[in-house]
């Protein structure tokens, strides 16, 4: 008679046993490695995606006319008041962001034969201005209109949008920029001005002559906007608007681009002249998993 070697009932009750802790702490194992996978690379996309937006933001905040900042809430009538005016306590009461930027797009210039030059200089020559006519050396309106037509897509031109700001002249952040209307006098901050078809670095008044003209000028032909949507938990960008022609952020000629969902906190403040600004974003996959980006912008 021959007899078959087979498994001892110790040895299948030891068998069982190591298959059992296996599929007990296997399974864990490999349902903790996943969730960890799928941890980072939320991680991972919000990280990337949060420190977009705030370099752009940054991006845009650096280039702008300094005392023109305001906050504003949204909610109730759009009422706003100067960054600087506003405290720790109360900046969490405004969801939007607004400032009116220098055109550094045309500063920076173009390439040409001889060097890299801007389209405007940014310097009035006052030996040779009149009080309607103001000669700026090295300046050629005639590409910062063309600039301008090209960044808002044919929608804007330096006639209709362009206005300076002369650096060292006072300024009136509520009235001074458009935000509470248009500018029809020339005593306010911003001036809205024309290209002088006699001369391609001239610039003309808009309403009348120039008033409080300093050497130096920074040329802006839009404001900006970032305004944080609290129903929706989106951030978004507007653009391509004038205040001082009386334009608002929600017009509907504005432009808009959604920056970020979302988005559960928009903050900012202002400390001097310094701007700070906090941008936290959150994922509907992972519970009460928030991440925040921080930017100080001189």
């Amino acid at each position: 008679m021959k007899f078959r070697k087979a498994f001892t009932m110790l040895e299948l009750i030891f068998v069982i046993v190591v298959m059992g802790i296996i599929g007990k702490f296997g399974v864990e194992f490999l349902a903790q490695a996943y969730q960890n996978f799928i941890f980072s690379s939320i991680n991972n996309t919000l990280q990337s995606n949060s420190a977009t937006t705030v370099e752009f933001i940054s991006s845009r905040l650096q280039h702008r006319i300094k005392d023109s900042i305001i906050v504003r809430d949204t909610s109730a009538a759009n009422s706003f008041i100067p960054l600087a005016s506003a405290t720790s306590a109360t900046a969490n009461t405004y969801n939007a962001l607004e400032w009116v930027g220098s055109d550094i797009d045309g500063f920076r210039g173009n390439s040409d034969a001889v060097a890299n030059l801007p389209n405007w200089s940014g310097i009035i020559d006052l030996d040779v201005s009149t009080n309607s006519t103001l000669v700026s050396t090295a300046t050629d309106t005639g590409k910062v209109d063309t600039l301008i037509d090209v960044l808002s897509y044919g929608d804007s031109n330096f006639n209709s949008s362009a206005a300076l700001y002369f650096i060292g002249s006072s300024s009136d952040v509520i009235n001074g920029y458009g935000w509470s209307g248009a500018i029809t006098d020339q005593n306010q901050t911003m001036h809205p001005v024309i290209i002088d078809i006699t001369s391609v670095d001239s610039y003309n008044s808009n309403i009348g002559n120039f008033n409080e003209v300093y050497e130096y000028y920074k040329l802006a032909w839009t404001a900006y906007a970032l305004v944080h949507d609290t129903a929706t938990n989106e951030l978004w960008f507007h653009y391509d608007y004038q205040p001082w022609n009386g334009d608002k952020w929600n017009d509907g000629s504005t432009k808009k681009e959604l920056l970020m969902e979302n988005v559960d906190t928009f903050q900012f403040m202002a400390i001097g002249s310094i701007v700070k600004i906090q941008v936290c974003v959150n994922t509907s996959v992972v519970e009460d998993y928030s991440l925040c980006k921080e930017k100080t912008i001189y």
